[in-house]
């Protein structure tokens, strides 16, 4: 695999050269309310709508009926794609009824991952969406148990042969300048923060490293719209 995944978000492609390398595994990192999620499920929901690629999205944090609502108020209607089978929702967050969900006796990375595997190949999908993958700091507190986890999440999904973004994020303000686990093993990562120009704050969207491809590093505007979010591309941060 050695071509390019569109993101489907206005301006981002061009960040990226075209669209993210084929089976790379994204990091969306961000600060609460930055994005993340919208980011993530318009990638999954371009996918769907236009190109025909099925997807899975995978919840760590809030339950589906919660995801639901707040996509179809951009007009997403995933609820028909997952009738329709070109779609699944997997819900592992700790509201969900079943036995693999965050901070539940029965959950383990290696379950969670047979799961998501399983669901990857019987829709046959070609996109993920992980959301968020902070919620595994609390699972795994210690910090050489939560690098195992990831690493071994990063390469069940390079195996899935998907094209995969999950979620993260830091502490609000600006970036803490610490490098995390995450962003080491990933072969992407893509920043959504708040910057202030002047008296003004401003919704900024950087590419931090993406392997494969030449990218725009400049930290470019973007809006989190009705229609899901739009990169700036054409204008900078002063």
């Amino acid at each position: 695999m050695n071509g390019k995944v569109k993101t489907g978000v206005p301006g981002l492609d061009e960040m990226l050269g075209g669209g993210i390398p084929e089976g790379s595994v994204v990091l969306v990192m961000g600060e609460p309310g930055s994005g993340k999620t919208v980011l993530c499920s318009q990638f999954l929901y371009y996918g769907i709508s236009e190109l025909g690629e099925r997807g899975v999205y995978v919840s760590l944090d809030h339950p589906k009926e919660v995801f639901m609502k707040k996509m179809s108020t951009f007009g997403w209607d995933f609820e028909s794609f997952e009738k329709e089978g070109v779609f699944k929702f997997i819900d592992a967050s700790p509201f969900s009824s079943g036995k693999v969900r965050l901070g539940s006796k029965g959950f383990s990375i290696e379950a969670l991952l047979k799961w998501v595997s399983s669901e990857i190949k019987r829709l046959n999908a070609k996109r993920i969406a992980i959301d968020s993958i902070a919620s595994l700091l609390y699972q795994y507190p210690d910090i050489a148990k939560r690098r195992m986890a990831i690493l071994y999440l990063i390469e069940s999904l390079v195996k899935s042969e998907v094209t995969s973004m999950m979620t993260s994020v830091f502490r609000t303000g600006w970036r803490d300048t610490t490098v995390l686990v995450e962003e080491h093993l990933a072969h992407g990562v893509i920043i959504l923060q708040l910057m202030r120009t002047g008296r003004e704050l401003k919704r900024v969207i950087q590419i931090e490293k993406m392997f494969g491809t030449l990218v725009d590093i400049q930290p470019r505007p973007y809006d989190i719209t009705s229609k899901g979010i739009v990169v700036h591309v054409d204008e900078t941060v002063l």
